[in-house]
């Protein structure tokens, strides 16, 4: 039987170690294909490039493990797009994977994160897709503990599936004297970031803007990512692009006079 294609994107850029140690990981389980941004794209959500340029130029960053790659000028979900049209043209992935994202993508941040639109426009395309994250934002986060978790999830996923148009979102501890205590599959968390923004002076006088903040949990459940990942679990959250507020439609069928 063929190994099975499995296309690699992430949004901290094609030079990044999460990325590296993502696509020397899928090696293990397929052909791998790589289309990601040329620079980084961290909190881009799930933006495409509209009215301006897109390149795609070959990359021999892979080539001493003999992978296919190419970076592009545009977002995450862009990369998938492209991959999908231009790149791969007549194939199909079997499997697209993004990441693995510097930095925790938990709860509310799912619909920031630039690793996990790769994954979602993966789902749209009808693809099995997977977003990994580790949560360390240093950019020299100790990988060396997530190989176990990232190629058990993914074996699970090319061998028995997930339903169609659902992207995991995978959060990975960072490491520490605990050994992490197993996978746990989650709702997301009821949180979300509360932000200030600080005034600043450039050195031409004048006045810009840094935004900082922190992301405050309301959550009190023990099933959620945020609570897992607090008790040393990897989290693992489906993810789906239908936004619908389901519950909402009766209720304003209701009662609003329309």
């Amino acid at each position: 039987m063929s190994k099975p294609l499995i296309l690699v994107s992430n949004d901290d850029g094609i030079t990044s170690r999460g990325i590296r140690k993502l696509v020397e990981l899928m090696t293990q389980l397929g052909e791998v294909l790589v289309v990601a941004p040329d620079s980084p794209q961290s909190g881009m959500g799930h933006a495409i490039t509209v009215g301006d340029t897109l390149r795609l130029t070959p990359s021999k960053i892979f080539e001493d493990i003999s992978v296919e790659a190419y970076e592009c000028s545009g977002t995450p979900a862009d990369c998938i797009k492209l991959a999908k049209h231009h790149v791969l043209k007549d194939r199909k992935a079997d499997l697209v994977v993004s990441g693995i994202n510097h930095g925790s993508n938990s709860s509310i941040s799912v619909l920031y994160s630039g690793t996990m639109s790769a994954a979602i426009e993966g789902a749209i395309e009808g693809t099995p897709a997977i977003g990994y994250s580790l949560c360390d934002y240093s950019p020299q986060g100790d990988l060396s503990h997530v190989d176990e978790y990232v190629l058990k999830i993914a074996s699970e996923t090319l061998e028995k599936g997930i339903p169609k148009g659902v992207a995991l979102n995978v959060n990975i501890p960072p490491i520490q004297n605990q050994k992490i205590q197993g996978i746990k599959i989650c709702r997301q968390a009821n949180a979300w970031w509360e932000e200030d923004f600080e005034q600043r002076i450039d050195p031409y006088g004048r006045k810009y803007f840094w935004m900082v903040g922190n992301l405050v949990n309301h959550d009190k459940g023990q099933d959620n990512d945020e609570w897992a990942i607090a008790q040393n679990y990897v989290s693992v959250v489906p993810c789906q692009f239908d936004l619908t507020g389901h519950h909402a439609i009766s209720i304003i069928n209701d009662d609003w006079d329309i």
